[in-house]
């Protein structure tokens, strides 16, 4: 049975599908789903696993910047009411097992085999073959609770995003990639696991309960029993529009694949050991994890480390340009002695509300010209008597952007010979 937030994305999915006048198999085939799913989708009886399908839906329906907003943030809503479903009915499972147990060893409590015609060396047998039957039922109920256990707990865990698990899991098949080699560079550039070194900064500290999480997970804070209020899911590599993002990769083009579309963002630059160029687009959906409120007090900016941009070649990667999709509500500076998160676009400042019916949806643009910088965000949170910080990065690692002056640039062209060419060099102050 569809929830009642499920019917509120669905919703919104039909009124942009109405609006685009495709029919429901043109939109199908071009988000690679069946016309079913589809339909599905947009009445409420399911709802897709990853916000990217719903995106790339809103695109090909024209859908606005605001508009995208309330699509993300009723797909946040629905997929929660989708895990609480299923984690509420692991235990009407449980009881169902349990149930068919209890009738078993009433079943072999009846038989014949336990009547008064029985001999008397036959108990023991009789018993056995009951606890057996009793043995099989409980290991039933164990597989039913430890399958779905399996599949699905990391999902069902408020310290773990949907996002992480899949980036995880790209960055692993990626690994298996060859790994950026020094020469390949035609300027000699480092290789590309260079990082800006760690020096020791006040801002490059752990959280106060003393564990180091990343990628939206917990940090510690005053009063921090019970566990945080609040989760937040990171997209690091988001994009502003379809053809702004461009990344470092110490790589001769040759060896650059095509570029990649937002969802597949994460395991690109994972392969290439790719850094943002100019410009980080970053998107973060924060909620509460229960019913009370959590006030959400600041955004604050942690330098791990500051180095001269990379020497390497920057790629831009927009495929299929058009105009912007959301409208930034925040920026960071970051070649500023102190970086800091700024209101932008008329955004008012902190601090916002938010609860597990009530989410809020912050893009960031983090701009560097000047320098290479590796950093976080720490999200200042409280409620009631507790409070604390959250750290925020790129799947426990700090993001990575660079300022990319004067090196060579490359765009990749569509058609019938598809490859990167050379384009124009490119001022860094042009990135907003």
């Amino acid at each position: 049975m569809a929830t009642t937030e499920a019917k509120a994305f669905a919703e919104l999915l039909t009124e942009l599908k109405d609006r685009s006048g495709q029919s429901y198999g043109a939109l199908a085939a071009k988000l690679h789903v069946s016309t079913s799913t589809l339909h599905r989708y947009c009445n409420g009886d399911a709802v897709p696993a990853e916000f990217s399908v719903a995106e790339r839906f809103g695109r090909l329906c024209g859908a606005k910047g605001e508009e995208f907003v309330e699509l993300h943030r009723r797909w946040i809503l629905a997929d929660e009411a989708r895990r609480r479903s299923r984690s509420s009915a692991a235990p009407t499972a449980v009881a169902a097992a349990a149930s068919d147990s209890a009738s078993v060893e009433e079943r072999a409590a009846e038989s014949p085999e336990a009547g008064p015609d029985v001999p008397a060396a036959d108990p023991p047998p009789s018993r056995s073959r009951k606890r057996l039957y009793v043995t099989l039922a409980a290991a039933a109920v164990v597989v039913a609770v430890a399958v779905p256990a399996v599949i699905f707990g990391p999902l069902n865990d408020s310290s773990t995003d949907r996002s992480s698990v899949a980036s995880e899991v790209s960055e692993g098949a990626a690994s298996k990639s060859p790994s950026p080699s020094p020469s390949a560079s035609p300027s000699g550039s480092p290789s590309a696991d260079k990082s800006p070194s760690p020096k020791a900064s006040p801002s490059d500290r752990v959280t106060p309960s003393g564990k180091e999480s990343g990628g939206g997970a917990a940090g510690g804070g005053k009063g921090a029993v019970g566990g945080v209020p609040v989760k937040v899911s990171t997209k690091p590599y988001a994009f502003e529009d379809p053809c702004t993002q461009h990344y470092l990769v110490d790589r001769p083009a040759t060896r650059v694949p095509p570029p990649p579309n937002e969802p597949d963002a994460p395991g690109w630059v994972a392969a290439l050991g790719a850094v943002s160029s100019g410009s980080q687009y970053i998107e973060l959906a924060i909620q509460g994890t229960g019913v009370e409120t959590v006030v959400l007090k600041g955004l604050n900016v942690r330098v791990v480390g500051s180095d001269a941009p990379l020497a390497w070649n920057d790629f831009a990667t927009g495929v299929g340009c058009g105009g912007g999709v959301t409208t930034r509500a925040f920026a960071v500076d970051l070649d500023a002695g102190r970086p800091s998160v700024v209101t932008k676009g008329g955004q008012r400042d902190f601090p916002y509300k938010v609860s597990e019916s009530d989410p809020e949806v912050f893009q960031i643009s983090a701009n560097a010209s000047a320098r290479y910088v590796s950093w976080y965000l720490e999200l200042e949170w409280s409620s009631g008597g507790r409070e604390g910080t959250l750290r925020i990065d790129d799947q426990g690692k700090p993001f990575r952007t660079s300022g990319a002056k004067g090196r060579p640039s490359y765009q990749y062209l569509l058609g019938g010979d598809s490859k990167w060419e050379t384009a124009p060099v490119e001022d860094p102050d042009q990135y907003p």
